[in-house]
């Protein structure tokens, strides 16, 4: 008979490791063991368990199974649940320390987090933060797997088991060459440029939030590119190869290879998209997670790296 007592921490902790790293070896470097006490401690669990967690496949490393998988949710739970509940005991004497996994959006990565990570470092000198830039679907992946206790992302709509928090909002604006605006040009409605070139930033969620703009109007656009690349779409656009739409708005209007690029509103009545930061329901915030989120929400220097319209 199983006995499941004999589970440990440690084990759990390096199977956890060895899942995130794809290797034995990655998840001994982690902790700064051997690699044979992380094998052993995980042919270990899996025979405890009754159940294989990971395959073995050249080319990825190690592959958790279907049972590896629902493990690794489970045990990052679990960690999770206990760092929480230490933290709880040592009480609020202590500040937040040790390392909190925050998911954030790509393209809002250079405009928001350098802000957080200073403010975060004054503040909390031993917390560490460890940034994981995705997209939105990846955004959600990561918070459902643990890989992330929080997510700083646009809103494209979470399901119920994800609470947000708004932090704000930005106005979705025309991005065009800087020779093609005439002089005293602010804005201009979609229909105008609709049968130019169009640089499409296509990311999941996000493509079909641009594409929305467009087909809500009965209008359909002239997608001559395509790019996962915030700098790539202006760089294409400074260079007379088309238009695009975009929500973050740089300081400088020189892109990447020094092509110029001007930002014109959108004259038709179109939605500001929030941007949140998202956590899962049930799962208990660690003291390093509710800092981080806390201080997103509390300070409004951090949403006006170029994003903040309301």
């Amino acid at each position: 008979m199983t006995n499941r007592g004999d589970v440990t921490l440690s084990q759990l902790r390096y199977f956890v490791a060895a899942a995130v790293t794809g290797t034995m070896t990655g998840a001994a470097r982690e902790f700064g063991v051997a690699q044979s006490a992380v094998s052993t401690a995980i042919a270990g669990l899996e025979a405890q368990i009754g159940a294989q967690l990971f395959v073995r496949r050249h080319a990825r490393g190690l592959v958790p199974t279907a049972a590896g998988e629902q493990l690794l949710k489970d045990a990052r739970w679990l960690l999770s649940e206990l760092e929480g509940v230490i933290d709880v005991v040592r009480g609020t004497a202590a500040k937040p320390h040790g390392t909190v996994r925050v998911a954030c959006f790509t393209t809002l990565v250079p405009f928001f987090m350098p802000r957080l990570l200073i403010r975060l470092a004054l503040e909390y000198p031993g917390l560490e933060v460890d940034v994981i830039e995705t997209d939105a679907e990846g955004a959600d992946q990561v918070l459902r797997s643990g890989a992330a206790e929080l997510a700083i992302t646009y809103d494209f709509g979470f399901s119920g088991d994800i609470s947000t928090a708004r932090i704000g909002s930005a106005r979705p604006y025309l991005v065009v060459a800087e020779a093609d605006v005439r002089p005293g040009q602010t804005s201009a409605p979609l229909e105008e440029l609709v049968e130019r070139p169009f640089v499409l930033l296509d990311m999941p969620r996000s493509r079909e939030h641009f594409l929305s703009l467009f087909h809500s109007r009965g209008l359909v656009p002239n997608i001559a590119y395509r790019t996962t690349s915030y700098e790539t779409a202006r760089a294409l656009v400074g260079r007379g190869l088309g238009f695009s739409i975009l929500h973050q708005r740089p300081q400088s209007s020189t892109a990447y290879d020094g092509g110029h690029v001007s930002a014109l509103d959108i004259s038709d009545d179109v939605d500001e998209l929030p941007y949140v930061v998202a956590r899962l329901k049930d799962v208990r915030r660690t003291a390093r997670a509710k800092a981080v989120e806390d201080m997103v929400l509390s300070d409004a220097s951090l949403r006006a790296g170029g994003l903040l319209q309301d």
